[in-house]
């Protein structure tokens, strides 16, 4: 653990409980997810619909109704090069995995799933939400919930870098009618690549203790059967240059300006 987060308990703390989203607000997923995982694979699908956004050509897929998950987006992504860029379902379900070894509670459920003679992503569609490409660009919540947004905001921008997401569209970014901020498509994430897309103001001091925390074996363990040793260790080096960043940050402003208490 860093000498800055070691300073920074307190802040952590207080960061928690800020973070802390009441059952009823909480994504409808969580407290949830092993059940749903269980379901995506093996609930039978009804009916199929193509999806009017998206280069990789996902597809709806719907259950019966009465099931803990209305419909899933149905992905066969096979890893390799697509329209220039390495994409794979391999490398949404390493997403999903990371999001909850980080216990960030952003991303969906997802699974691998055979559909006929076919296997890729069955991922959790989650209903009632708008991407910001939907709402005109970063939406402005209300008074009430401006400051845990916000904090939800540095988050996701921490996560997307941590995994390489080169990506990330206003169409991949989710809002749900209690101000839950939720992350989807991730195929173009998790390579060797080592560039960071989004250029980082404030940092959450509580997750980023949990990225510090990570290792190649705890990395391995979570992800290693989705992605190569290779883009394993290419997080690290990803989390890596977040240290740089975030130094640099605290040299010129000052820990109490960068770390979010």
């Amino acid at each position: 653990m860093s000498t800055v987060v070691k300073r920074y308990l307190g802040v952590v703390l207080v960061a928690a409980s800020v973070a802390s989203l009441s059952a009823a607000s909480a994504p409808m997923w969580v407290g949830k997810a092993s059940e749903i995982e269980a379901y995506l694979k093996t609930a039978p699908i009804v009916r199929m619909e193509s999806l009017p956004r998206g280069v990789t050509g996902p597809r709806r897929a719907y259950f019966e109704p009465g099931g803990p998950v209305e419909s899933i987006v149905w992905k066969v992504l096979r890893p390799g090069m697509n329209r220039g860029f390495y994409e794979s379902y391999k490398s949404e379900i390493a997403a999903y995995e990371l999001d909850k070894l980080l216990a960030l509670n952003m991303v969906p459920p997802k699974v691998e799933r055979r559909v006929g003679k076919d296997t890729g992503v069955a991922v959790m569609w989650v209903t009632s939400t708008k991407s910001f490409a939907d709402l005109g660009g970063v939406p402005r919540p209300p008074p009430a919930q401006a400051a845990t947004w916000n904090q939800q905001v540095i988050r996701a921008k921490m996560f997307q870098n941590l995994i390489g997401d080169i990506d990330p569209n206003l169409g991949n970014w989710l809002v749900d009618p209690d101000w839950n901020l939720i992350l989807v498509d991730h195929s173009r994430a998790l390579t060797k690549k080592k560039a960071l897309v989004h250029q980082m103001q404030r940092v959450d001091a509580d997750l980023w203790m949990r990225m510090q925390a990570l290792t190649e074996a705890s990395l391995t363990t979570a992800v290693g059967p989705w992605i190569g040793s290779g883009e394993v260790r290419a997080i690290l080096e990803r989390r890596q240059m977040l240290q740089t960043e975030i130094d640099k940050m605290v040299k010129a402003r000052g820990e109490l300006d960068v770390f979010i208490r």
